[in-house]
């Protein structure tokens, strides 16, 4: 069982680890393995971990940890704040389905109709919804498809570029010196993890709205759930990580680490702490971000017109549990399957020098956020760190 446990979390695992750990204390000694938790976030040399924050509720359990800086050997605080990478994009998701309920925007209506020219006419044929956006079927290329790779030099310098939406959707849709890209699929017929479909909710949410994607963000989810430590990307500037904060580290071609901990990013760019996205999931999952018609499309996986779920692109996700191969995507959320038939439903992210995670049941028994900084460029798949704290906080 635990076993069978490890492999469902990686497939939606994203995280690092670092040593001496420190654990928190909260609560009577049941319920949750405090020992197996610290374990968990202690660094191993196949990590590529620079450090590790973390934080578990269970059965009315709380346990919050962290591992110290393996490249400078300072300590890491409980409350470190951290870049979260996609996790943003269920706050972009949440935005657009509280402008649903608001009648301002419908998720069946396309997104050539909201932003007409937008998508060239002669590559992109079919109309592609809102909820195809927002649930990766829309059939888009990926954010800046056929580029040539990044070297971890090129990659350290351009942490500090900030990129706006349609700065985003005009290098991918028509880039200089290589053929501008088409559809990968048509739009509600497979799943594909697409970040660049979020480029456009993005763009679609000031469009609607007339604001700053950072403006809606904060007035609509970040304040109302008190989420004072998260802070969103500063239009046009690079932003360092509020102290105290988790370093994460890329590797110049030399081999000299360099802490990231300044980027630019882009317009949903945020930081946050673990509390931030407890308090996040919680108040996503218990009713005071979405009303329940809303609240229902993010537990809910595409189908196709066979009222099956919808097949999933490859094996990179949606690769394990008894779904393996389909769909595991809803609107702004992913599902992992656990051996007991439950379901964790959260988000990965990951940005330059760090990697994080928030999942959670949908009763609020069982949550869990992390985040890991990596200590070298070039750390991809499932973390090690993640899967470990994962199956100690909720394999037993």
């Amino acid at each position: 069982m635990r076993r069978s446990l490890a492999l469902s979390l990686a497939a939606a695992a994203t995280f690092g680890v670092v040593a001496p750990a420190q654990a928190a204390t909260g609560g009577p000694a049941t319920g949750l393995d405090r020992a197996a938790l610290r374990e968990a976030i202690a660094v191993r040399p196949d990590d590529g971990a620079s450090g590790v924050v973390a934080e578990v509720h269970k059965d009315g359990q709380a346990w919050r940890g962290s591992s110290g800086d393996v490249v400078t050997g300072k300590r890491v605080s409980r409350a470190a704040h951290f870049r979260i990478g996609s996790i943003s994009k269920s706050m972009d998701a949440v935005i657009l389905l509280q402008l649903s309920a608001e009648g301002r925007v419908d998720l069946d209506q396309s997104v050539q109709h909201y932003l007409p020219g937008l998508l060239p006419e002669d590559r992109f044929k079919e109309p592609i919804s809102v909820r195809q956006l927002l649930n990766h079927t829309s059939g888009l290329p990926h954010e800046l498809e056929g580029a040539p790779a990044t070297s971890p030099d090129e990659e350290i310098e351009r942490r500090l570029d900030y990129v706006t939406f349609d700065e985003a959707i005009q290098r991918t849709l028509h880039p200089e010196g290589r053929p501008a890209p088409g559809p990968r699929s048509r739009p509600g017929t497979r799943q594909e993890y697409n970040s660049f479909g979020y480029r456009v909710a993005g763009k679609l949410i000031e469009e609607i709205t007339g604001h700053p994607y950072q403006y809606e963000v904060t007035t609509r989810i970040l304040k109302p759930l008190k989420m004072r430590e998260t802070r969103a990307a500063v239009p046009g500037r690079s932003m360092a990580v509020p102290r105290p904060y988790l370093p994460g580290y890329l590797t110049r071609s030399s081999g000299e680490p360099v802490d990231v901990n300044v980027q630019g990013g882009l317009p949903a760019s945020m930081t946050s702490t673990t509390g931030d996205l407890d308090r996040f999931i919680s108040g996503l999952f218990d009713g005071r971000l979405l009303r329940p018609a809303q609240a229902a499309e993010l537990f809910a996986v595409p189908k196709g017109a066979d009222g099956k779920p919808l097949p999933y692109a490859d094996d990179s996700n949606c690769n394990t549990g008894p779904g393996k191969g389909t769909a595991c995507f809803s609107v702004g959320l992913t599902y992992v399957p656990l051996p007991d038939g439950s379901l964790l439903w959260g988000k990965t992210g990951s940005d330059p020098g760090y990697r994080s995670g928030v999942f959670a049941s949908r009763d609020l028994g069982r949550r869990a956020v992390y985040s890991m900084g990596t200590s070298s460029s070039g750390n991809n798949g499932a973390p090690a760190v993640a899967q470990r704290l994962l199956l100690a906080a909720l394999g037993n």
